[in-house]
């Protein structure tokens, strides 16, 4: 695969379908790759997140595999592994919402009354439930993603993108919060036509398509050896949960519900997550995952981490990981830094003004013991 290899940015564009802030840039993935991957190579990410790492072999033809124990990440990644035209994900969303009936259940309270028109809203809950019925085709998987993206965001003068009353783009709103903030400030949710909704991000994303390549998703545990199957990887690039970081499942709640999870915030974490109760004990979680790559490995693998810290806890990220490294069937051959996380927005951004400043961020490089 030639290093200079150039993408045209519109390819790039489905990166986009979806805000998460616990992304990394996609040009991180990139330069690992270009140069150096080799046709027939396998990828894989096993916190694949908002599918950057998978996305970005998916540009240079590569065969991708992800895991993730969270349903969102584990949709966006699966629609950036899609294909499918403009025009497929339109007559889907139309199809779907021809068949809705008169009365459609939607969820109550005070949130759900100001988030949303209230004909916006029943045809936000039948495209959810017809989407949690049937989600195998590619144009469903397209159409969900956008749906996320859609869900909840700021509103615009021009051609509405987001379906909601005034909101982030990248993380819900408490629902006390939120309705105190429109209430204050008079705002009412927009009467937005969905299907034009659907058809601008449609456009907007799926204008050009990159080339389709063979991948897998999977949402699971990435601690389970079992998870990675029998395939053999030849690199492995990713961005864990950094320490102490819990906050994945509350600020997704609002997306978290369209794809079945409850109409409220939740906050205890999901079984598969990563034990955070010590820096020791989520250093041995680490190993796990580690080791299960390890097992699945080409002789010549190589494992490319992201891995920062957050304001909040005082443990040092290098330390860390080096500590996840150890007996992990890998050995560490470089760490450099990668700037802090307000260089790219990535994990460790505070949301609030005038919080303490993100930790420096870092790459490690390792090779089979």
């Amino acid at each position: 695969m030639s290093s200079a290899m150039h993408i045209e940015e519109p390819l790039k564009a489905l990166n986009a379908i979806c805000p998460y802030y616990t992304m990394f840039p996609l040009d991180f993935p990139l330069r690992v790759l270009q140069g150096r991957a080799r046709k027939g190579d396998w990828v894989v990410d096993p916190f694949c997140g908002r599918g950057t790492t998978n996305f970005a072999a998916r540009l240079l033809g590569l065969s991708s595999f992800g895991v993730d124990s969270s349903p969102v990440a584990v949709a966006l990644t699966q629609a950036k592994l899609a294909d499918a035209r403009v025009s497929d994900v339109v007559r889907t969303a139309k199809g779907i919402l021809d068949s809705m009936p008169s009365r459609v259940a939607v969820p109550n309270g005070d949130f759900w009354e100001r988030a949303y028109e209230p004909a916006v809203l029943r045809q936000i809950c039948w495209l959810r439930k017809d989407l949690l019925r049937d989600c195998s085709s590619d144009s469903r998987l397209l159409l969900r993603a956008i749906l996320l993206g859609a869900l909840h965001g700021p509103r615009t003068k021009l051609a509405a993108s987001h379906l909601s009353n005034q909101c982030p783009r990248t993380f819900a709103p408490k629902p006390d919060y939120a309705v105190r903030f429109w209430r204050k400030r008079r705002m009412k949710p927009p009467a937005v036509n969905v299907v034009e909704v659907v058809r601008t991000r449609a456009r907007r994303y799926l204008s050009q398509r990159p080339a389709y390549t063979p991948a897998h998703v999977v949402l699971g545990d990435s601690r389970a050896a079992k998870v990675f199957e029998s395939r053999q990887f030849r690199w492995a690039i990713t961005s864990p949960p950094y320490y102490g970081m819990r906050t994945y499942i509350p600020d997704q709640w609002l997306r978290n519900w369209f794809l079945g999870g409850p109409a409220h915030v939740t906050y205890k974490p999901p079984a598969r997550e990563l034990d955070h109760a010590s820096a020791d004990a989520f250093a041995d979680d680490l190993r796990k995952v580690w080791m299960g790559i390890a097992a699945s490995a080409a002789i010549d693998a190589r494992l490319v981490i992201r891995f920062g810290g957050i304001a909040d806890r005082d443990v040092d990220p290098v330390t860390l990981l080096k500590s996840s490294l150890s007996d992990s069937g890998w050995r560490l051959t470089t760490a450099v830094s990668a700037g802090d996380a307000n260089a790219g927005r990535r994990q460790a951004t505070q949301f609030v003004h005038g919080g303490p400043a993100p930790k420096e961020e870092y790459d490690f490089y390792a090779v089979l013991a």
